[in-house]
């Protein structure tokens, strides 16, 4: 006494449940894409890409794709905050930077410095700008005795 039409009834039930869970776990895997792509994400293609490669090894790598995914803000890029001193909009830091050229400018004419550039043109540099005119002998004071033996020698000569 089987009855035809409640077979029936669990076999679509049965389709019907693994269709929404295929569809489900589908669906699950492309948020991070999602995410990437309402976020104007620069990766966006490989976040997808990567969230594909994840379903086909059971979503290890899923939760790395959401991070990857919700590191990038729009508005900040990567970082996490804003650092204090740098200017927010790149408009702001060209402006900030001309400012300073007319202060650095201003502060060579008040000293009476010629641009550097054109300072030491058709001479050699004068030797107390050079790191070898300093006085070594301050420098061997410090220096261990170990240190203080050529780099060829090895300990004791016979």
């Amino acid at each position: 006494m089987e009855d035809p039409f409640l077979n029936y009834f669990a076999l679509g039930l049965l389709f019907f449940v693994v269709i929404v869970l295929v569809y489900g776990i589908i669906a699950i895997h492309d948020i991070p894409a999602r995410i990437a792509k309402a976020r104007h994400h620069p990766h966006e293609d490989a976040i997808h890409a990567a969230g594909w490669i994840s379903l086909f090894l059971l979503h290890l790598l899923w939760p790395f794709l959401w991070i990857w995914a919700m590191m990038y803000q729009p508005e900040r890029g990567w970082g996490f905050s804003h650092k204090p001193g740098e200017p927010t909009m790149p408009e702001k830091a060209v402006t900030e930077l001309e400012d300073l050229k007319h202060r650095l400018a201003e502060v060579e004419a008040k000293v009476g410095l010629q641009d550097r550039s054109t300072q030491f043109e058709g001479r050699a540099r004068p030797k107390t700008d050079l790191p070898e005119a300093m006085d070594s002998s301050a420098e061997k004071k410090h220096v261990p005795a170990a240190e203080a033996t050529p780099a060829g020698s090895r300990g004791a000569t016979r």
